[in-house]
């Protein structure tokens, strides 16, 4: 069995201490508390205030919880928040449109998708929960790079893979397809991550008019784009879907 890592160990039950009772304490009541020395408490405090996730008082030197504990916590809350807003909406649109679902939230420079509703036929699936998808070529990802300033900063600070000849790797190219994916509220990818597989995605924004996540109909290339052309009604159910997402968010109209 592998062991615990002792620093990290002494950091949580560090955070766990100032989380409750007084929620603000000094250096002595933190290591005596903890059993620790003063040198190796101060240690762990300064890091975890150089993360954000302790701050220290400046009059009276006490240390409490950081903000950067708070943004990760509502961070959690918004995507548990956002799955269960969207499940009702999200079966609809499988049901309606006959195809897979995906919902997606920005994480570590890709696309998380964090709900998935299977195409209702009889065919094979495999779930893909918890799966990574990447933002310069999935239509989830376009959305996601188009309406987040932080997806969007983190997609062209790196190296482009092309999956696929069909895939825009190049900087001013990629910048005028999400030009268009914000002139037109929704973003597509045929056959520019997977070949024979298309999808169409709209962004899901939150009581702040923030951009939370992305909703996306994935299937077949010749079911997607009959003739090709998307079906129009296709992009219509997945902006609907986002539409009514984002409101019972709080959103209001868009």
């Amino acid at each position: 069995m592998a062991k615990n890592i002792q620093s990290l160990e002494r950091a949580a039950a560090m955070l766990r201490l100032l989380a409750g009772g007084e929620r603000r304490l000094g250096l002595s009541d933190i290591a005596s508390s903890l059993g620790l020395a003063k040198g190796t408490a101060h240690g762990i405090l300064r890091t975890l205030q150089a993360e954000g996730f302790v701050e220290q008082e400046a009059t009276s030197g006490r240390y409490q919880l950081g903000a950067e504990l708070l943004r990760l916590g509502n961070s959690y809350l918004d995507v548990h928040e956002l799955r269960a807003r969207a499940l009702v909406w999200t079966d609809d649109l499988a049901r309606s449109s006959g195809e897979s679902v995906h919902l997606g939230v920005l994480h570590q420079r890709g696309v998380l998708i964090v709900h998935h509703v299977f195409r209702p036929d009889d065919s094979r699936q495999v779930l893909e929960v918890g799966a990574m998808q990447p933002l310069h070529s999935t239509a989830l990802g376009k959305v996601l790079s188009a309406y987040d300033p932080v997806a969007h900063s983190e997609v062209v600070e790196v190296e482009r893979e092309a999956f696929t000849p069909r895939t825009t790797t190049e900087l001013g190219e990629f910048e005028k397809l999400l030009d268009t994916v914000r002139a037109r509220g929704w973003a597509a990818d045929v056959e520019e991550t997977w070949e024979g597989v298309a999808s169409v995605a709209a962004p899901i924004h939150d009581r702040r008019r923030m951009p939370v996540g992305a909703v996306a109909v994935t299937g077949a290339v010749e079911r997607l784009r009959p003739g090709g052309e998307l079906r129009p009604e296709l992009v219509a159910a997945v902006r609907d879907c986002a539409r009514a997402v984002s409101r019972d968010l709080g959103a209001g109209r868009f």
